[in-house]
């Protein structure tokens, strides 16, 4: 709220005078009932667990319900005893084959029956387990079991071979079972403990090395164990995701733990024709999918979800359009929005969502998840306040372990808690949230090159360094494109080695033989050099579209003037970026157009370069040379008063302000109301001749904007002939305030009547003596009480121009109560020769080659990917269009805080408004 935007502002005011050498970041922006808001209250997440292994908590479901369905793939069904008969058998087996505590176990197989079998004795023999897709390369897999460290594999038949090699011990699990049939039935004892390791999964890494993330059985069940999986009856959940993926954690573990039916998925890829029918066939009541799966089904056919009670999608920004469709489409199911790394155990937050009408502008990623803390810090590891964006951190339960052979980059993400007991650990996401004022967290970015690509974490670093380790390759970039919204995919830019010919499609093959498909950039670019912002360092946003891609070099130039003169080339060549090394010629330039950019040049740098010096040096890099060596730049012409043509054009604040009048229709929104009150005997007559005074002295305020040919153009009004508005109006105390919004809300025509009124409130009426009968009407000669309320449009004047508007009309009544004009100087200029000097300087908008559109073709690529807008912690959604509605908010500054800022503007050779403005610029950047 703008109250609390104002306690944060007193406290960043005090916090500068007490402590003026403290460092804006450690400025504390937060009272104690907001602290303890944002860390306890929020967080207040606490509920009993369970400390049980999941092996103990599945045979407790198993042994309540032996004949309940456990699993079902296709016709074939496995009831929880069957399930844990055949798993019991397994682990027997593989303790037998030195399966100890802790120890990595392989799993190479498709989803099946089989598989959950396979997981479920991994666990019961204490081990560990690593699941590795089959149709990953298999450089791939086979360095994912070598940096787990596994000796023991369980792989599908078709998949045993493959793996022989890198694993001293290969179990075919999908045969039956035979070569363990005669083991025991019973449970293996005493292999487990709740704080042992159960899994390992590898996701993409920075470094461009898989990194193994190490999760216990805690972890598991404390996911399974929370409320949010509350649900009456039998839970049908679907097993769909792929078992290398962290969501497969979810709809396994949660449903097998919860006495719940797993439906296993047959291959292939699911979409709304299949959900659809699975749905149908096995009534399945509960689906979990990734954000841009939801998003397809969801634009596709929303219908295909009717049936599913409960819909758990995340692992990306959740859009709330198809959010919006399917809770319109199917009534009564919840869409429940999750958000969590693989680090935190898959989920950390969740919120159901229910009303189609109450989906905001973007879906939130919901709450603590149970026994679960979020906390969103600033750089300084400090709770930023609610509204405002800072990097989330989990505390709690769920954490995982930490990487599998990584101790430096453990410690690093997984750091300690400030805000809990001693030895408390928190993770560090690297994401970007802030906290809505209901407690509920919205996603907002990331703060590195991390990003979810079909629900899978990927960092392109991963694809970038094994490119760049490529012989034909000198150096490499990959990043994330989203070309099309909601279609992300990774592209490569390559700058080939010396003497070195490597098609982009073959690089794309050398990338797909060793990595994922997912880690696979779907377009190889080839440039001659990558941009380079002005530091050195590759310009990501200045790589090309890979559709858009010339046969040049596009280099983003590393200097301002490159810059500029980059922008120059292009315009004049019309084609979208020019390289800094690009020939002018090669590009599609002549002579013709050589001229043209020499006078571009002129106009935009001020700069003078021959036109033979383009043949000489066509190109961004050798021009920047010669106009180097030109030395400065033409001195700006001096203000003076200038030659007025017959259509005096409009300066470029008017045409803006001229132009919203025409787009909006006439408003007083853009009024600026003074309002007087004044005591004592008011001399009418000469408060009158005063305003006509002030008028004929300033043209802006006797200045008509008609238009002609559609154009428009000012029309300065003789001083002979302006007859500034006065009313005078008697009112009562009580109408008094109500009037004066009446008279602050005219509406002017911009084009008919002067910019500027009067309106003299009588109050209490005409005061006795004399009347006089004037144009306007019988008024009293003078007044005792009185409030004048002085409009001005904002095209003839802004909030500067009130003080010498005033101290001009007080100069003028005075001189006019003495029964003389004022004798004042003439000024030296009036604002049409601002516009006309205005003109001069920067010329029209409407010459392609004038300095103005040089300025804003600058800016604009200056200022590219800069945020459109600053997004402030509201108590209220932002409405879709502008209100034009406001409020005020009072700030009390104390006198010794008052005393202080005075002190630090004087220390610091600044205004007292300098430093306000800094305060709230801090404000505003938290």
């Amino acid at each position: 709220t703008a109250e609390t935007l104002v306690a944060r502002l007193l406290r960043v005011l005090d916090a500068v005078t007490t402590a003026p050498h403290q460092p804006v970041a450690r400025v504390d922006l937060l009272d104690h009932t907001e602290r303890r808001r944002l860390l306890t209250e929020w967080n207040a997440t606490r509920s009993d667990t369970l400390a049980l292994t999941v092996p103990e908590l599945f045979a407790i479901r198993a042994s309540r319900a032996p004949k309940a369905v456990a699993l079902t793939s296709g016709t074939e069904q496995l009831t929880y005893g069957e399930l844990d008969t055949r798993s019991n058998r397994l682990a027997h087996h593989l303790v037998d084959l030195g399966v100890a505590p802790e120890t990595p176990v392989g799993v190479v197989m498709d989803r099946s029956t089989d598989l959950v079998t396979a997981l479920l004795a991994i666990l019961k023999a204490g081990g560990a387990y690593v699941t590795v897709a089959p149709d990953q390369p298999a450089p791939r897999i086979a360095e994912v079991l070598s940096r787990a460290g596994v000796g023991v594999c369980l792989a599908d038949g078709r998949y045993a071979d493959d793996v022989r090699d890198d694993v001293a011990t290969v179990v075919v699990a999908d045969d039956g079972g035979t070569a363990w049939a005669d083991r025991p039935a019973t449970a293996v004892t005493g292999r487990s403990l709740p704080d042992q390791l159960a899994y390992i999964m590898f996701t993409s890494g920075s470094t461009g090395e898989p990194k193994g993330i190490a999760t216990t059985h805690r972890d598991i069940v404390d996911l399974a164990g929370d409320r949010c999986w509350q649900f009456p009856g039998t839970a049908r959940g679907l097993f769909a995701a792929p078992h290398t993926f962290d969501g497969s954690t979810v709809e396994l573990w949660v449903r097998l733990l919860n006495s719940g039916e797993l439906v296993i998925a047959p291959p292939g890829r699911l979409d709304a024709a299949r959900l659809r029918s699975l749905v149908a066939q096995y009534g399945l009541t509960h689906v979990h999918m990734t954000a841009g799966l939801f998003r397809v089904i969801a634009e596709e056919d929303p219908s295909a979800f009717a049936g599913v009670s409960d819909v758990l999608t995340g692992a990306d920004v959740v859009p709330e359009a198809a959010v919006r469709r399917i809770l319109e489409a199917v009534p009564g199911i919840v869409v429940r929005s999750s958000y969590g790394p693989t680090e935190v155990t898959v989920i950390g937050t969740q919120i159901p969502l229910t009303d189609p009408e109450g989906i905001g502008q973007s879906v939130p990623i919901g709450r603590p998840m149970d026994n679960t803390r979020m906390y969103v810090l600033d750089n300084a590891l400090d709770p930023v306040p609610a509204g405002v964006a800072g990097e989330l951190y989990i505390a709690g339960a769920g954490l995982a372990r930490g990487y599998v052979g990584r101790a430096g980059l453990t410690a690093e993400r997984f750091v300690a808690c400030p805000f809990d007991g001693v030895g408390e650990r928190m993770y560090r996401t690297g994401d970007v949230v802030r906290w809505r004022a209901d407690g509920v967290l919205e996603f907002v970015g990331r703060v590195d090159d991390q990003v979810k690509i079909r629900g899978f974490r990927v960092e392109p670093a991963e694809a970038e360094s094994l490119l760049a380790a490529h012989p034909a390759v000198g150096q490499a970039v990959v990043v994330v494109r989203e070309d099309t919204p909601g279609d992300k995919r990774l592209v490569a830019y390559v700058v080939p080695a010396a003497d070195a010919a490597e098609s982009g499609d073959a690089l794309r093959d050398h990338v797909a033989a060793r990595l994922p498909d997912y880690l696979v950039p779907s377009a190889v670019v080839t440039l001659d050099r990558l941009p380079l912002t002005g530091n050195g360092k590759v310009d990501r946003a200045a790589l090309p579209a890979p559709e858009t891609v010339a046969a040049g070099a596009l280099l983003r130039p590393p200097s301002l003037r490159e810059e500029l003169l980059c922008s120059v080339f292009a315009h004049v060549l019309g084609v979208p970026r020019v390289g800094v090394d690009d020939d002018f010629f090669a590009l599609g330039g002549h002579s013709l157009l050589a001229v043209r950019l020499v006078s571009r040049v002129r106009v935009v740098l001020g700069a003078e370069i021959p036109v033979q010096a383009v043949f000489e040096t066509p190109t961004v890099a050798g021009l920047a040379a010669a106009i180097d060596a030109t030395g400065a730049l033409p001195a700006r012409p001096a203000l003076t008063p200038r030659p007025r043509p017959e259509r005096l054009p409009l300066s470029y604040a008017q045409r803006r302000l001229w132009f919203v009048d025409r787009l909006e229709g006439a408003s007083a929104l853009y009024n600026i109301p003074l309002v007087l009150r004044l005591t004592g005997l008011l001399d009418i007559g000469a408060l009158r001749a005063a305003l006509a005074d002030v008028v004929a002295r300033h043209e802006s305020l006797r200045t008509r904007f008609p238009q002609q040919d559609g154009r428009p153009h000012q029309d300065v009004v003789p001083a002979d002939e302006a007859r500034p508005h006065l009313d005078v109006v008697p009112v009562s105390r009580a109408a008094l305030d109500a009037r004066i919004a009446q008279a602050a809300g005219h509406v002017f025509d911009l084009a008919g009547e002067l910019p500027v009124r009067a309106t003299l409130f009588d109050v209490g009426g005409p005061a006795a003596g004399d009347v006089a009968e004037t144009a306007e009407g019988a008024v009293p000669a003078e007044v005792a009480e009185a409030v004048l309320v002085l409009v001005t449009h904002h095209i003839a004047a802004d909030g500067w121009s009130m003080a010498p508007l005033l101290r001009d009309l007080s100069t003028a009544y005075t001189a006019r109560r003495a029964g003389s004009a004022p004798r004042w100087e003439p000024l030296p200029v009036q604002y049409a020769d601002h516009t006309l000097w205005q003109r001069e300087l920067l010329g029209d908008s409407d010459d392609p080659d004038s300095p103005l559109n040089g300025q804003v073709a600058f800016w604009k690529d200056a200022l590219r990917g800069i945020p459109e807008e600053l997004e402030l912690p509201t108590d209220r959604p932002r409405p879709a269009a502008a209100s034009r509605e406001g409020g005020w908010v009072p700030l009390r500054a104390t006198d010794e805080l008052h005393r202080a800022l005075a002190e630090l503007a004087a220390a610091q050779g600044v205004t007292m408004h300098m430093v306000w403005q800094a305060a709230v610029a801090v404000l505003l950047s938290r």
